[in-house]
């Protein structure tokens, strides 16, 4: 069999339709922009904002955080095409193998282990120093050694280094969020939607409050002069600014992760990414907008820029809003990463890619139980051990390459299959999908050679487990059928 053979549309919707691989439709879609929003809103926000006004754009940040959002809408754009036509769990897996092939879905979907297994474990490690940090505040003390890998040392408020054993609280909330996806994604939709209710009224909260301490000089100059190096300000520095703000955006995708349980998914999916982006953009540009007016943009050069800016302020009880909501944004990231991530591994093993353990159901839960428990294994060990600072750079390489090959799967179908139904056309094509692939691979060439030699030793890995497992069970190569629909 060609490695680059499609799977016809008709066989990938007539096997989600029935048998025993079967997800329940029960998303709405609200649901799906709050999946988006708790994808999208982590602590990034917090910290980058701070980053890129203060080494690249100044004020002007807020020009940046949009043309980031243009380049996510991109992508998103091409996501939602896609979700409608082929609503069916997998993502980017998916919509490869029906385009592209086998073999570069096979690839794609190794490689989306990295944007969410990996992912979440760099969330985990992250929550884990937070909520270290915010039981600290009201009086509880954890034990360094039982809060840090082994491979990163903490240093103590006296100066002196405490090895870890391992980070039990990263291990505890992977632990937890993949019960609860385990029960159900009624209810962990629902979890979800009560911790993005949480993160967004801290994030408003802090934007009503702050505006009312902005000092206008601090906007003047909107965009500083360029130092005659390139991103160091000026417009330059606008345009560095939105590839180090780009990865705040980072999340979206997950949401077509989850259009296998979606009701009605020719309407909700668009709703759903698209609505999660637009609503993240807003906010994103009124925060950086508040805080560059509170604070100069040469001061925010800090670790906690947020902080420097709740000192302009009367009011200190927001410095712990902002860390509870720091929190919770951690809490929703692992909880869409891990959900994203079973659902690929689900239709990789539906098509024989993997073994059958990935997409067995379970009979009250109607969730893929036994690739969550072992994705809960495999990331908590990544979280109680691994040098996390390494792995954590891969996750956005592998974000933007599946962002890549999704706008070129559009520019495949539009002409493969161009009578195709399509709920949702992306706009202005063949330009959006081709301005999405440059501006990705773009980011992608920024991130730096140790990032793309990551990238090539993870995919090698992932080719031995296909040339000698995968490409032998495949169902499309055991159980050929050729597609008389399309």
């Amino acid at each position: 069999m060609s490695l680059f053979v499609t799977k016809p549309l008709s066989r990938i919707i007539a096997e989600s339709e029935g048998g025993e691989h079967t997800l329940k439709r029960s998303l709405s879609a609200t649901q799906l922009v709050a999946l988006g929003i708790g994808a999208i809103i982590g602590a990034g926000l917090f910290s980058l904002t701070g980053i890129a006004a203060a080494e690249n754009a100044g004020p002007a940040v807020v020009i940046s955080f949009l043309l980031a959002a243009v380049g996510c809408a991109f992508a998103g754009m091409c996501y939602s095409e896609f979700s409608t036509m082929i609503p069916i769990a997998g993502s980017a897996y998916t919509y490869s193998y029906a385009t592209m092939g086998e073999f570069l879905a096979w690839i794609i979907g190794w490689d989306l282990v990295l944007e969410y297994a990996v992912g979440a474990a760099t969330v985990s490690v992250s929550w884990s120093a937070y909520v270290v940090s915010f039981l600290h505040d009201i009086g509880i003390h954890l034990p360094p050694q039982l809060t840090a890998s082994p491979f990163e040392p903490l240093k103590m408020s006296d100066g002196t280094l405490v090895h870890g054993i391992i980070n039990l609280p990263a291990v505890f909330i992977v632990v937890v969020v993949s019960l609860l996806l385990m029960i159900g994604i009624q209810e962990s939709a629902r979890v979800n939607s009560l911790i993005v209710v949480i993160k967004v009224s801290v994030v408003v909260v802090f934007i009503i409050v702050g505006y009312n301490y902005i000092n206008p000089s601090n906007y003047t100059p909107f965009i500083p002069q360029n130092t005659g190096v390139f991103g160091e300000y000026g417009w330059s520095g606008i345009v560095r600014a939105a590839g180090v703000i780009f990865f705040a955006y980072i999340g979206f995708d997950a949401v077509s992760t989850a259009a296998q349980e979606a009701r009605n998914p020719q309407r909700t999916m668009p709703i759903g990414i698209i609505g999660s982006l637009v609503i993240c953009t807003i906010l994103y540009v009124l925060f950086a907008w508040v805080m560059t007016g509170m604070v100069n943009y040469k001061d925010l050069r800090v670790a906690a820029p947020v902080a420097l800016a709740i000192d302009q302020t009367p009011y200190p009880w927001l410095a712990g809003l902002i860390k509870l909501a720091i929190i919770a944004g951690f809490t929703s990231v692992i909880l869409v990463m891990l959900l994203g991530q079973s659902r690929v591994f689900f239709s990789m093993s539906r098509d024989g890619l993997l073994p059958k353990i990935f997409s067995d159901i379970h009979p009250k839960w109607s969730t893929p139980y036994r690739s969550n428990l072992l994705f809960m294994v495999f990331v908590s060990l990544f979280s109680a051990f691994a040098p996390i600072s390494v792995v954590g750079h891969m996750t956005s390489i592998g974000t933007l390459f599946a962002f890549s090959l999704v706008c070129a799967g559009i520019l495949v179908m539009r002409r493969t299959h161009p009578d195709l139904a399509r709920p949702f056309r992306t706009p202005l094509v063949p330009l959006v999908p081709i301005l999405g692939i440059l501006v990705n691979i773009f980011l992608m060439y920024g991130l730096g050679w140790e990032n793309w030699l990551r990238l090539f030793v993870w995919l090698v890995i992932g080719l031995v487990i296909y040339f000698t497992y995968s490409r032998y069970h495949s169902n499309l190569a055991r159980h050929p059928q050729t597609d008389k629909t399309v």
